[in-house]
């Protein structure tokens, strides 16, 4: 079970940095659009306790 993880970790690096190589426009592109996700979770979470503390 942990060497399945550890293959399934390089391999999720290896995939990473193939698609930075081949397509840096597209890899930006993603990583923008993860940074807005984690952003909008991160306000709605601060929305919700917000609305328990009132």
């Amino acid at each position: 079970m942990a060497q399945a993880k550890k293959i399934l970790i390089y391999l999720f690096i290896v995939f990473a940095l193939y698609t930075i190589i081949t397509s840096p426009d597209r890899a930006g592109d993603l990583v923008r659009m993860a940074f807005q996700g984690i952003s909008t979770a991160a306000n709605g979470l601060g929305d919700f306790m917000t609305q328990i503390v009132n």
